[in-house]
């Protein structure tokens, strides 16, 4: 799934665990591995449609599909979501700025600390040795995103970034997991009761057989991003299919969610022009690839140096026991480990992006 470097991520969603595939190698077109060609999870042709049949299928979709989708997505053209969804986003707009007056940063600090009691406690309820540490107040202004060097394709100019590490001088690095595929509740009650960021990049057909434990998820904070309906390999498939998976999968995660989503990650973290066109077509402003990748028993790296650097983004997957060697929360424990003994803390993606 990655891109340059020559030297790559282990496996990222191109292996998939426990689905084959190659690890993720590098070219000078953007990453597009050669190792990593059929989709993961038991790709659906079914969901490969064009523009034409996806407006056909969400109104057909809006009318009722006999149970929960129907109902949601008339609930959302109804508006009667709109007091739940408002309290999500709200959560997802609160930011806490820096302090600039004594008495402000006198509050600052006192909120800090009962954050770190909390969060110490759940740390030991969760089986970390030490609690995450706090992430410092978001930037009043985000900072310039620019495509990483060796990842541009031809003609770049103009498309979304993309980009593995945020410019910024803090020890924070950032928390991704893709796909849907494990639906474990206790990832999320751990991740609300650590109060540690992530972000989600979906892909649908394995997220529409429950698309409320992801509503629970953004209730809680977490913003939901883009990672195609179906996890082809973008790069080997013309634009206007290109452009069904991402504008689809834009179209859907607004529907069900009530959100377009800013951030797209391709599968694989492999793509082309095409790929870069049609995400900016449909509102993409940015593509996060990572600098690292976490499982349960081991980190794998990017860089040379087989560290954290400020800014990294970190890849992780939604799976479980059957995949892995652990659950869900297993790989929290383990992420989480080895980020604090580094001395860093997981902030806000869309803080920052």
């Amino acid at each position: 799934m990655c891109v340059l470097l020559v030297m790559a991520v282990g496996s990222g969603c191109a292996a998939e665990p426990g689905r084959g595939g190659g690890g993720a190698g590098a070219t000078g077109q953007a990453g597009a591995t050669a190792s990593a060609a059929a989709p993961a999870h038991g790709q659906e042709p079914g969901d490969r449609k064009g523009a034409g049949s996806r407006k056909a299928e969400d109104r057909e979709e809006g009318r009722g599909e006999g149970g929960k989708e129907g109902r949601q997505g008339a609930r959302k053209d109804s508006g009667e979501e709109g007091g739940e969804r408002g309290k999500g986003e709200g959560r997802e707009r609160a930011g806490e700025k820096a302090p600039v007056g004594p008495a402000e940063a006198l509050a600052y600090v006192k909120r800090t600390k009962k954050i770190q009691a909390a969060r110490a406690a759940a740390a030991r309820r969760w089986g970390l040795r030490q609690a995450p540490l706090p992430a410092p107040p978001p930037p009043d202004e985000k900072p310039r995103i620019t495509t990483r060097k060796g990842f541009e394709v031809d003609r770049h100019k103009g498309l979304p970034p993309v980009f593995t590490t945020v410019p910024t001088k803090q020890k924070i690095v950032f928390l991704t997991i893709d796909d849907g595929a494990e639906k474990d509740p206790e990832l999320l009650r751990m991740m609300s009761e650590l109060q540690i960021p992530y972000s989600a990049f979906l892909s649908d057909y394995v997220v529409r057989d429950d698309y409320g434990y992801f509503e629970k998820m953004q209730d809680r904070g977490v913003s939901l991003h883009n990672h195609t309906l179906t996890h082809p390999y973008l790069p080997a498939m013309p634009y206007a299919k290109q452009r069904a998976e991402i504008c689809g999968q834009q179209a859907r995660i607004e529907k069900r969610f009530g959100k377009r989503p800013r951030l797209f990650r391709p599968p694989y973290g492999s793509y082309d022009r095409d790929t870069l066109r049609a995400a900016k077509s449909c509102g993409v402003k940015a593509v996060p690839l990572w600098a690292a990748e976490a499982f349960p028993d081991h980190m794998e790296w990017r860089e040379f140096d087989r560290d954290l650097h400020p800014g990294d983004i970190i890849l992780t997957h939604f799976r479980g026991k059957v995949e892995w060697k652990g659950g869900m929360p297993d790989m929290i424990r383990h992420v989480m480990k080895v980020v604090t003994a580094k001395g860093y803390a997981v902030a806000r993606l869309e803080d920052y992006v």
